[in-house]
């Protein structure tokens, strides 16, 4: 079990771009089981990229698991959104931004209601998704991750000021 370290706003890798997979190898399955490592030790966490956590060279790679059991994990290896239909504002939180539950800062963020995903399965096979609701709107915040955004970055320029003093006088203490 390989626990890795979260990476915390304003780290400035948290705006990486991840790199493409080529092929799907141990090294890759090593690092989606590190993943999930991470996310299932984290606390209240729905989703993880690569580009949040402590990897020289991230790949574009996220985890998800919100069940409640923790069983039920989705890795999406090159993850594209190829359609987008309906909107929802819904709040978001993020692991890199505020850690601990506590101190997670949310803000309302426009989604698409739904989108089709494709992707790489973990055995290095191409595959289609559809996603709504929360499950749509987790794939599209980690989307961002993997291209260097944050929810942040979907703000307003007063919301997000607001919020980034909100987030200096976090990370004082």
């Amino acid at each position: 079990m390989a626990v890795l370290r979260i990476l915390q706003y304003p780290d400035p890798r948290l705006k990486k771009k991840a790199k493409w997979v080529d092929q799907v190898d141990d090294q890759i399955r090593q690092v989606v089981n590190d993943m999930f490592d991470t996310h299932y030790n984290a606390q209240n966490c729905a989703a993880l990229a690569a580009t949040q956590l402590d990897f020289s060279d991230p790949f574009r790679i996220t985890v998800i698991d919100f069940s409640d059991n923790k069983n039920e994990p989705l890795c999406l290896i090159n993850p594209e959104i190829i359609y987008r239909e309906g909107q929802q504002v819904v709040p978001e939180g993020c692991m890199s931004v505020g850690g601990d539950v506590e101190e997670r800062i949310f803000e309302y963020v426009k989604r698409a209601m739904n989108i089709r995903v494709k992707a790489i399965d973990i055995e290095g096979k191409p595959f289609e998704m559809d996603a709504s609701g929360f499950m749509a709107q987790c794939i599209q915040h980690e989307i961002d991750h993997l291209d260097g955004y944050l929810y942040l970055d979907r703000l307003s320029d007063l919301k997000r000021e607001r919020l980034q003093k909100k987030l200096h006088k976090f990370i004082k203490k």
